[in-house]
């Protein structure tokens, strides 16, 4: 062939290879309110930025009129490209080859380009939008879903991962984002389920629609499984981009630094922030808007287990990890599904060498028959596991209460935080006074001549003693109790005393956290 009939051919196979399913299908796509695999790819990375690689692999099925159904690409698109200015790799699955569906070939090419982000230590970011598993191709489909789950695996901790949901993902497609460190989805077009509707009817027969067996909502709100929500495409990238400002390119490396910038609201508002009466609600973002960079929380799970906060900002410039009780929902106390969002957090900060910082307001673990029967020793222990494993800097701030084996818990100094302050409002004891004086004095209180008179002296005389942050101070639990308004330059000088800490640990191939 001479060169300009292989140019002819080159441009034609390219042009074919830009096609997907074809016009048809890319227009029903679009019916849909779905971007296609190309556009989605355009949409998040900077510019011209985008080198796909094995555009011209295609399947090698023979069965069931495969043979004549071979289209270039295989259904995803696969490659390189740069997200302000840094190098990430990514593939895009193609709805319109084939229903996005998973054959030998199309994993493949995922698994090249995974590998070669782990050799290059960057981002691997996964836009799916996926049947599961090509039926054609029977047993080798499954074998190429287990190639990719072993590759979560070993990149897990090494470089970030993240998936976007962008349409239907069942079976064998869930379970690939499900191991990577965020999920994102979109409003009313993205699903995630290991079967779908019309098998759980013919099972179970039981009738339930896409939105409410696995749509963006009920994994947001329910499941936990989703850790943003877009209401459409184009934010949902958006929703990427800004993420990976937050995180470095692997576990080597340190996060981005950013031009450090005011918080919102004065510093000084919060000597009076907190409630008069110790008992009543607040919410805890008006703490952080004072602290933080831009007063900005980029927060993850931001509608699932909201007694607690967890999400990433800046301070003077520095990426955190903020980790906090939330107050306004159940008294920001710690329940099964609040220990399970924090500890995957802080695992992930720890991986990525991104410092902790704690904000403490809790009674305690949430009491109750339901939380007892339904594991909260188990899935509490995993909060308190990643807090003692986590080897990042970790400070701690205790606003107002701090109870029970939830103080030790959340960053305290003895399980090896760096800096812990406390407001001059901090309560730290072993329970609350009216609980702890129902026990320490139940005979004296019965026997008195005014039970409630002589309860209510003996609760104040408790408070006096324990709704203080002194006592721990003079043990060197705490290494300072501070003004409120001195937060945030406090804690910029605790972070640049300690951002290049170095803690060893023993020699072990990995620990046994408690899931």
């Amino acid at each position: 062939m001479n060169m300009k009939d292989g140019l002819k051919e080159l441009a034609d196979k390219g042009s074919k290879s830009r096609e997907g399913g074809g016009l048809n299908r890319i227009e029903e796509q679009h019916a849909r309110g779905k971007l296609t695999a190309r556009e989605r790819i355009d949409s998040l990375v900077d510019q011209g930025s985008f080198v796909e690689v094995d555009r011209f692999v295609a399947h090698r099925t023979t069965d069931f009129g495969m043979a004549e159904r071979k289209i270039l690409g295989d259904g995803v698109v696969t490659g390189y490209a740069t997200i302000d200015g840094r190098q990430v790799y990514l593939f895009s699955h193609d709805f319109t080859v084939f229903g996005g569906s998973l054959g030998e070939m199309f994993a493949k090419k995922v698994c090249k380009i995974m590998d070669m982000a782990l050799k290059t230590g960057v981002p691997v970011i996964g836009l799916n939008d996926s049947g599961g598993a090509r039926i054609q191709e029977g047993v080798v489909s499954l074998g190429g879903y287990a190639e990719i789950f072993f590759r979560n695996v070993i990149c897990s901790g090494v470089i970030p991962q993240i998936s976007a949901i962008m349409g239907p993902c069942a079976g064998g497609a869930v379970y690939s984002p499900a191991m990577t460190d965020f999920t994102l989805m979109v409003d009313k077009t993205s699903y995630m389920f290991i079967t779908g509707p019309d098998v759980i009817k013919t099972v179970l027969n039981q009738d339930v629609s896409f939105e409410e067996l696995g749509g963006a909502q009920l994994h947001n709100n329910k499941s936990g499984v989703a850790h943003f929500l877009a209401q459409d495409e184009k934010e949902c990238l958006q929703q990427i981009q800004k993420l990976l400002s937050y995180i470095p390119s692997n576990n080597l490396e340190d996060p981005p630094l950013a031009k450090p910038r005011p918080p919102l609201g004065k510093s000084d508002e919060l000597n009076n922030i907190l409630p008069d009466d110790p008992d009543r609600p607040y919410d805890m973002k008006e703490i952080l808007t004072r602290i933080l960079d831009g007063g900005e929380l980029l927060e993850t799970q931001s509608s699932y287990a909201p007694n607690i906060l967890t999400g990433f900002a800046r301070l003077n410039g520095h990426s955190i990890g903020v980790v906090a009780n939330q107050p306004k929902f159940y008294a920001g106390t710690i329940d099964i599904n609040s220990s399970v969002k924090g500890a995957r957090f802080i695992r992930f900060c720890d991986a990525f060498n991104i410092p902790i910082l704690t904000l403490e307001d809790v009674p305690g673990f949430l009491p109750g028959i339901d939380q007892e029967h339904n594991g909260i020793i188990r899935h509490g222990s995993k909060l308190l596991y990643a807090y003692c494993e986590a080897t990042v800097p970790k400070l701690t701030v205790i606003i107002r209460k701090a109870y029970g084996g939830a103080y030790d818990v959340l960053g305290s100094k003895h399980i090896r935080a760096d800096c812990n302050l406390a407001w001059p409002s901090a309560e730290i004891a072993v329970m609350g006074p009216e609980g702890a004086i129902n026990v320490i004095f139940r005979n004296e209180i019965a026997e008195a001549n005014d039970p409630n008179k002589t309860r209510q002296q003996l609760v104040l005389d408790y408070k006096d003693k324990f709704a203080n942050p002194y006592i721990a101070a003079e043990k060197g639990y705490l290494d300072d109790v501070i003004e409120p308004s001195e937060t945030r330059p406090v804690l910029i000088r605790y972070l640049e005393a300690v951002k290049n800490k170095r803690e060893a640990r023993p020699t072990r191939k990995h620990g046994n956290i408690p899931l």
